[in-house]
């Protein structure tokens, strides 16, 4: 069972994003009102860490392995970033053809992908490719409403949801980071599907809209288990903590953040040099 991280109304209800930084802090987008990033200490104290340019709007956040951060903007079809240690916002990539950059994953060689749903007509969702040099690369279309989406701890899968369908897919992923082999991981019967994670195992971590739960599901596709949660409503997680072992929940109805422990660190969880899975 999750307990209180940030309380309510703290964020708006677009937040989501979360992830956790090189200093061990959460960075969360919209706090306080939409076009804005927070920043949430350990002992849940949430504070403005930026504004984004006029017009942008965030969703996922990523950190690189050099502190990087990279924000989805979804209003401007942009892949933004903010160098280490600065609070300048910088345009990465543009997705030209985009409805909306929605979730990011940024896999083990620094390849990032993106979740590309269009809400108004949900068969025509996409999937991109944004290599290290900030080209773009669409690499699926025709999808359902696609939304979370991560990569295996070893970067050799790429996991997508569809939220309206239900669907979580996985393909095997190439060193040239390119995607092949598509097949259903798993489906679920009710409730929709937002943003996921895995686990340093490679078991998804994904947030089950509207059924106020995290789901825990293996490599395999088996349902390990559901950790409940007080709001109905999560939009993501992330893996933080001194061992990587503290999920943080972002909940939409509630504009908090809950968080609960996991039995195993997070493949991504911050970039403490003490840190170990």
């Amino acid at each position: 069972m999750a307990r209180d991280h940030v309380s309510d109304g703290t964020f708006t209800n677009g937040i989501e994003g979360p992830a956790t930084g090189p200093d061990g802090a959460l960075y969360v987008v919209n706090i306080g009102k939409d076009g804005t990033i927070g920043r949430v200490d350990e002992t849940g104290k949430a504070t403005l860490f930026l504004t984004l340019p006029e017009g942008s709007i965030g969703n996922g956040i990523r950190f690189g392995s050099d502190g990087t951060m990279y924000i989805a903007d979804y209003p401007r079809h942009n892949i933004l970033r903010v160098a280490p240690g600065s609070t300048s916002v910088n345009v990465f990539a543009h997705l030209p053809d985009a409805h909306q950059p929605n979730d990011i994953a940024l896999a083990p060689d620094g390849t990032l992908y993106a979740s590309d749903p269009n809400w108004a007509k949900v068969d025509d969702g996409q999937l991109w490719r944004i290599d290290r040099d900030g080209s773009v690369h669409l690499l699926e279309t025709g999808m359902g409403t696609t939304n979370g989406i991560e990569v295996s701890p070893d970067g050799q899968r790429l996991y997508v949801n569809e939220s309206v369908q239900r669907n979580v897919w996985v393909y095997d992923r190439a060193a040239d980071g390119s995607i092949s082999n598509k097949r259903l991981l798993i489906r679920f019967d009710d409730h929709g599907m937002d943003g996921m994670r895995c686990d340093a195992d490679g078991n998804l971590h994904i947030a089950r809209y509207d059924a106020g739960v995290v789901a825990v599901v293996s490599p395999e596709g088996k349902l390990l288990r559901d950790v409940s949660l007080k709001g109905r409503k999560p939009t993501n997680v992330a893996f933080g903590g001194s061992d990587g072992r503290q999920v943080f929940v972002t909940l939409q109805d509630r504009g908090a953040v809950e968080t609960f422990q996991a039995d195993r660190p997070g493949r991504e969880y911050g970039l403490q040099p003490s840190a170990k899975p």
